[in-house]
């Protein structure tokens, strides 16, 4: 697994993974920023991470990083809205 990132310059959160047989990818996040808020529009795993969890994993840090950040978050796409009706823990950084 790498390290969460924001690559501001494409508007996107990301992270690496590793399949259990080692295959690498990549989960992403295309967000849109309207202040200190980010619209979360889509959230995509490479295909062959699909099934492994990588994608909550990769909510989680996402949520971990706008805490620390003080990032409002504003989902759209449905895997994060299903996220994050499941972590009510995070509601505090829904705008």
């Amino acid at each position: 697994m790498t390290d969460f990132r924001d690559v501001v310059s494409d508007n996107r959160f990301e992270q690496g993974f590793a399949t259990p047989e080692g295959e690498e990818g990549i989960v992403w996040a295309d967000y849109a920023t309207q202040g200190d808020r980010r619209v979360i529009l889509h959230v995509e795993a490479e295909p062959h991470l699909r099934g492994t969890g990588a994608s909550g994993r990769f909510m989680q840090a996402l949520a971990d990083h706008a805490r620390t950040e003080g990032i409002k978050l504003t989902p759209r796409c449905g895997y994060a809205v299903a996220w994050f009706k499941r972590h009510r823990e995070y509601e505090d950084l829904l705008a």
